[in-house]
């Protein structure tokens, strides 16, 4: 029941729908898209809908529960892995893949910006995945 604890850790009301979601999240380590997500989970779960789906995935960003990933321009993309890492974006063939971080480079720092609050800092590379290097 891990994906139910990991609801009650973020003070997120657990759901059928929410359990559900998280645990393709937890399950799926891609970097799915709430269209994705939906496609998997909505045969199984005739009520679900996308709006659902983007909403629950929307709560889990902003409790921090998952990560909202806004690396390729068409769609977001969500992670359920929310330890400091950084993730590369294929431009052929849109893959995105978590990259290791040193430990200090995702963890806000305190320095003056100008009475702003830094909250969460993103780290994201573009370019093209060794497997579309190797298939040209």
């Amino acid at each position: 029941m891990e994906s139910y604890d990991r609801l009650l850790k973020y003070n997120i009301k657990p759901s059928m729908q929410r359990i559900a979601i998280m645990e393709y999240l937890i399950e799926h380590r891609t970097h799915p898209s709430a269209d994705e997500i939906y496609t998997a989970l909505s045969p199984k779960m005739p009520t679900l809908s996308k709006t659902t789906v983007y909403n629950t995935l929307k709560l889990f960003a902003e409790h921090g529960a998952a990560l909202m990933l806004t690396i390729d321009e068409r769609n977001a993309n969500f992670d359920a892995d929310t330890s400091p890492h950084s993730h590369f974006f294929c431009k052929s063939c849109s893959h995105i893949y978590d990259l290791k971080a040193p430990e200090g480079v995702k963890q806000v720092e305190k320095q003056d910006m100008g009475g702003h609050e830094v909250t969460e800092i993103h780290y994201y590379y573009k370019g093209t995945c060794r497997n579309c290097l190797t298939e040209q």
